[in-house]
């Protein structure tokens, strides 16, 4: 049985198109990055996203897994998160159904996720501060646009 505060992730489920843009790492400045993720139902229990991002030549040039989660006793989503580099982090989550906010605050780093969420859009950006979060700087903005 689908734990009713989880079912309220069932939004992101399904097929999307992503482009990562105005990221500070990117040469030259404005250059978009297209991507695709998957995102799906494991059990009645988790969500799994799966998000690539193209390169120059259209290959795969990054990859990264979020399984979603939840802790009734604490009242609170979990995100787990791995990708290509072997990189594993831990984010607090909350979801209310049109925002979206994934949180990390780690000894090397904090890092968040913030998204606004629509049926077939979630507008978000990717902010870190190394000063544990007195400033943030934005990393890029990404949006997913539904086609599944």
């Amino acid at each position: 049985m689908r734990n009713k505060t989880m079912e309220q992730l069932a939004i992101l489920v399904g097929t999307w198109r992503t482009t990562l843009s105005d990221a500070w790492f990117l040469e030259p400045a404005g250059q978009e990055v297209p991507g695709s993720a998957t995102v799906e139902w494991l059990g009645d229990a988790f969500v799994v996203l799966r998000w690539t991002m193209g390169d120059e030549d259209g290959q795969a040039g990054s990859e990264l897994t979020l399984v979603l989660g939840r802790s009734d006793s604490r009242d609170a989503y979990t995100a787990l998160y791995h990708d290509e580099r072997g990189v594993c982090r831990v984010f607090a989550m909350t979801f209310d159904g049109t925002h979206w906010i994934l949180n990390r605050e780690d000894p090397d780093m904090y890092q968040r996720f913030v998204a606004d969420v629509e049926p077939d859009r979630i507008a978000g950006r990717w902010e870190a501060s190394e000063d544990r979060g007195s400033t943030w700087r934005k990393d890029y903005d990404l949006v997913f646009e539904r086609i599944g």
